[in-house]
Protein backbone atom coordinates (compact mmCIF):
# COMPACT_ATOMS: atom_id res chain seq x y z
CA UNK A 1 0.00 0.00 0.00
CA UNK A 2 1.21 3.49 -0.82
CA UNK A 3 2.20 5.30 2.40
CA UNK A 4 0.62 8.65 1.42
CA UNK A 5 -2.77 8.84 3.22
CA UNK A 6 -4.23 10.97 0.42
CA UNK A 7 -4.43 7.79 -1.68
CA UNK A 8 -5.94 5.69 1.11
CA UNK A 9 -9.19 7.44 1.96
CA UNK A 10 -11.54 4.93 0.33
CA UNK A 11 -14.05 3.48 2.78
CA UNK A 12 -13.99 -0.23 3.66
CA UNK A 13 -17.21 -0.82 1.71
CA UNK A 14 -15.75 0.69 -1.44
CA UNK A 15 -12.59 -1.40 -1.16
CA UNK A 16 -14.62 -4.56 -0.57
CA UNK A 17 -16.91 -3.78 -3.51
CA UNK A 18 -13.83 -3.47 -5.71
CA UNK A 19 -12.44 -6.77 -4.43
CA UNK A 20 -15.78 -8.53 -4.91
CA UNK A 21 -16.12 -7.31 -8.47
CA UNK A 22 -12.52 -8.12 -9.36
CA UNK A 23 -12.82 -11.56 -7.67
CA UNK A 24 -9.20 -12.45 -8.46
CA UNK A 25 -6.02 -11.79 -6.52
CA UNK A 26 -2.62 -12.96 -5.39
CA UNK A 27 -2.79 -15.10 -2.25
CA UNK A 28 0.36 -14.92 -0.13
CA UNK A 29 1.51 -16.75 3.00
CA UNK A 30 4.88 -17.15 4.72
CA UNK A 31 6.49 -20.53 4.10
CA UNK A 32 9.42 -22.28 5.71
CA UNK A 33 11.69 -21.20 2.86
CA UNK A 34 10.15 -17.76 2.29
CA UNK A 35 6.95 -16.20 0.93
CA UNK A 36 4.61 -18.33 -1.16
CA UNK A 37 2.12 -16.89 -3.64
CA UNK A 38 -0.71 -18.23 -5.75
CA UNK A 39 -3.07 -16.46 -8.16
CA UNK A 40 -6.64 -17.34 -7.26
CA UNK A 41 -10.27 -16.48 -8.03
CA UNK A 42 -12.30 -16.03 -4.86
CA UNK A 43 -15.87 -15.46 -3.77
CA UNK A 44 -16.36 -12.69 -1.22
CA UNK A 45 -19.09 -13.26 1.36
CA UNK A 46 -21.96 -10.71 1.26
CA UNK A 47 -21.00 -9.43 4.73
CA UNK A 48 -17.38 -8.91 3.65
CA UNK A 49 -16.02 -10.94 6.55
CA UNK A 50 -14.62 -13.84 4.54
CA UNK A 51 -13.75 -15.11 1.08
CA UNK A 52 -13.98 -18.70 -0.21
CA UNK A 53 -11.61 -20.19 -2.76
CA UNK A 54 -10.05 -23.49 -3.73
CA UNK A 55 -6.49 -24.62 -4.28
CA UNK A 56 -4.96 -27.55 -6.12
CA UNK A 57 -3.88 -30.10 -3.52
CA UNK A 58 -0.31 -30.01 -4.83
CA UNK A 59 -0.13 -26.23 -4.34
CA UNK A 60 2.58 -25.50 -1.73
CA UNK A 61 0.16 -23.22 0.13
CA UNK A 62 -2.42 -26.00 0.39
CA UNK A 63 0.22 -28.42 1.65
CA UNK A 64 1.30 -25.90 4.31
CA UNK A 65 -2.19 -25.48 5.78
CA UNK A 66 -1.99 -27.86 8.73
CA UNK A 67 -3.93 -25.20 10.66
CA UNK A 68 -5.01 -21.56 10.28
CA UNK A 69 -2.28 -19.47 8.64
CA UNK A 70 -1.90 -15.67 8.45
CA UNK A 71 -2.34 -14.64 4.82
CA UNK A 72 -2.79 -11.73 2.44
CA UNK A 73 -4.81 -11.45 -0.76
CA UNK A 74 -3.63 -8.59 -2.98
CA UNK A 75 -6.32 -7.53 -5.46
CA UNK A 76 -5.04 -5.30 -8.25
CA UNK A 77 -7.04 -3.40 -10.82
CA UNK A 78 -6.47 -0.83 -13.52
CA UNK A 79 -3.10 0.94 -13.78
CA UNK A 80 -1.19 3.21 -16.11
CA UNK A 81 2.03 5.19 -16.46
CA UNK A 82 1.59 8.95 -16.06
CA UNK A 83 3.97 11.23 -17.94
CA UNK A 84 4.90 14.47 -16.17
CA UNK A 85 4.28 16.31 -19.45
CA UNK A 86 0.54 15.62 -19.13
CA UNK A 87 -0.05 17.79 -16.07
CA UNK A 88 0.60 21.14 -17.74
CA UNK A 89 2.81 22.02 -14.75
CA UNK A 90 6.55 22.54 -14.43
CA UNK A 91 8.97 20.43 -12.42
CA UNK A 92 6.93 17.22 -12.27
CA UNK A 93 8.20 13.64 -12.40
CA UNK A 94 6.90 10.40 -13.91
CA UNK A 95 4.65 8.18 -11.80
CA UNK A 96 2.25 5.24 -12.07
CA UNK A 97 -1.42 5.41 -11.11
CA UNK A 98 -3.28 2.31 -9.97
CA UNK A 99 -5.95 0.77 -7.78
CA UNK A 100 -5.12 -2.05 -5.36
CA UNK A 101 -6.81 -3.55 -2.29
CA UNK A 102 -5.11 -5.74 0.31
CA UNK A 103 -7.15 -8.17 2.38
CA UNK A 104 -5.35 -9.50 5.46
CA UNK A 105 -6.58 -12.38 7.55
CA UNK A 106 -6.37 -16.07 8.26
CA UNK A 107 -6.49 -18.99 5.81
CA UNK A 108 -8.10 -22.29 6.81
CA UNK A 109 -8.84 -25.51 4.93
CA UNK A 110 -12.55 -26.39 4.89
CA UNK A 111 -13.93 -29.95 5.02
CA UNK A 112 -14.04 -31.70 1.66
CA UNK A 113 -17.83 -31.82 2.04
CA UNK A 114 -17.87 -28.05 1.50
CA UNK A 115 -16.19 -28.25 -1.90
CA UNK A 116 -19.16 -28.99 -4.17
CA UNK A 117 -21.19 -26.14 -2.70
CA UNK A 118 -18.24 -23.77 -3.12
CA UNK A 119 -17.82 -24.72 -6.79
CA UNK A 120 -21.55 -24.24 -7.38
CA UNK A 121 -21.49 -20.80 -5.74
CA UNK A 122 -18.39 -19.68 -7.62
CA UNK A 123 -19.67 -20.80 -11.00
CA UNK A 124 -23.08 -19.24 -10.31
CA UNK A 125 -21.48 -15.88 -9.50
CA UNK A 126 -19.20 -15.77 -12.51
CA UNK A 127 -21.61 -17.32 -15.01
CA UNK A 128 -24.20 -14.70 -14.00
CA UNK A 129 -21.83 -12.05 -15.35
CA UNK A 130 -22.10 -13.67 -18.79
CA UNK A 131 -25.88 -13.43 -19.13
CA UNK A 132 -27.78 -13.92 -21.39
CA UNK A 133 -25.49 -16.92 -21.88
CA UNK A 134 -27.06 -20.06 -20.42
CA UNK A 135 -25.14 -20.62 -17.16
CA UNK A 136 -22.79 -23.57 -16.89
CA UNK A 137 -23.66 -25.90 -13.99
CA UNK A 138 -21.66 -28.62 -12.28
CA UNK A 139 -24.60 -30.93 -12.98
CA UNK A 140 -23.51 -30.91 -16.63
CA UNK A 141 -20.47 -32.96 -15.62
CA UNK A 142 -20.64 -36.77 -15.38
CA UNK A 143 -20.60 -37.63 -11.68
CA UNK A 144 -17.51 -39.82 -11.89
CA UNK A 145 -15.58 -37.15 -13.82
CA UNK A 146 -16.67 -34.46 -11.36
CA UNK A 147 -15.66 -36.60 -8.39
CA UNK A 148 -12.25 -37.32 -9.93
CA UNK A 149 -11.56 -33.63 -10.56
CA UNK A 150 -12.75 -32.62 -7.08
CA UNK A 151 -10.25 -35.01 -5.50
CA UNK A 152 -7.49 -32.79 -6.92
CA UNK A 153 -8.57 -29.57 -5.13
CA UNK A 154 -9.30 -28.42 -1.59
CA UNK A 155 -11.81 -25.80 -0.39
CA UNK A 156 -10.32 -22.93 1.63
CA UNK A 157 -11.80 -20.07 3.63
CA UNK A 158 -10.02 -16.74 4.11
CA UNK A 159 -11.32 -14.91 7.20
CA UNK A 160 -10.77 -11.19 6.62
CA UNK A 161 -9.27 -9.23 9.49
CA UNK A 162 -8.42 -5.94 7.79
CA UNK A 163 -9.00 -4.17 4.48
CA UNK A 164 -6.62 -1.58 3.04
CA UNK A 165 -6.93 0.10 -0.34
CA UNK A 166 -4.81 2.39 -2.49
CA UNK A 167 -6.58 4.50 -5.12
CA UNK A 168 -3.68 6.45 -6.62
CA UNK A 169 -5.38 8.80 -9.08
CA UNK A 170 -3.24 11.98 -8.98
CA UNK A 171 -5.16 13.32 -5.98
CA UNK A 172 -1.99 15.22 -5.02
CA UNK A 173 -2.34 17.43 -8.11
CA UNK A 174 -4.69 20.36 -8.77
CA UNK A 175 -7.97 19.34 -10.41
CA UNK A 176 -7.03 20.85 -13.77
CA UNK A 177 -3.72 18.97 -13.85
CA UNK A 178 -5.43 15.71 -12.88
CA UNK A 179 -8.04 16.12 -15.63
CA UNK A 180 -5.32 16.89 -18.17
CA UNK A 181 -3.34 13.80 -17.20
CA UNK A 182 -6.49 11.65 -17.25
CA UNK A 183 -7.28 12.82 -20.79
CA UNK A 184 -3.79 12.06 -22.08
CA UNK A 185 -3.61 8.71 -20.26
CA UNK A 186 -6.87 7.69 -21.91
CA UNK A 187 -5.37 8.40 -25.31
CA UNK A 188 -1.77 7.26 -25.02
CA UNK A 189 -1.13 5.70 -21.61
CA UNK A 190 -0.04 2.11 -21.14
CA UNK A 191 -0.83 -0.39 -18.41
CA UNK A 192 -3.80 -2.59 -17.55
CA UNK A 193 -7.24 -1.25 -18.54
CA UNK A 194 -5.98 2.27 -19.17
CA UNK A 195 -9.48 3.47 -20.08
CA UNK A 196 -10.77 2.59 -16.61
CA UNK A 197 -7.97 4.34 -14.73
CA UNK A 198 -8.50 7.40 -16.94
CA UNK A 199 -12.23 7.37 -16.10
CA UNK A 200 -11.48 7.05 -12.38
CA UNK A 201 -9.12 10.04 -12.58
CA UNK A 202 -11.77 12.09 -14.40
CA UNK A 203 -14.48 11.13 -11.90
CA UNK A 204 -12.44 11.65 -8.75
CA UNK A 205 -13.40 14.51 -6.45
CA UNK A 206 -11.82 15.74 -3.24
CA UNK A 207 -14.61 14.23 -1.14
CA UNK A 208 -14.37 10.82 -2.81
CA UNK A 209 -14.24 8.01 -0.28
Amino acid sequence: MHPNPIYRKAARDRNLAFAAQRAFGTLMVNGADGPMASHVPFLLAPDGHSADLHLVRSNPIARALSGPQPALIAVTGADTYISPDWYGMEHQVPTWNYVSVHLRGSLTVLPDTALHDLLDRQSAEFEARLLPKTPWLTSKMPQDTMARMMRQIVPVRFDIGSVDGTWKLSQNKPAAARQSAAKEAGKTGFGADVGLISDLMHDFNDDDS
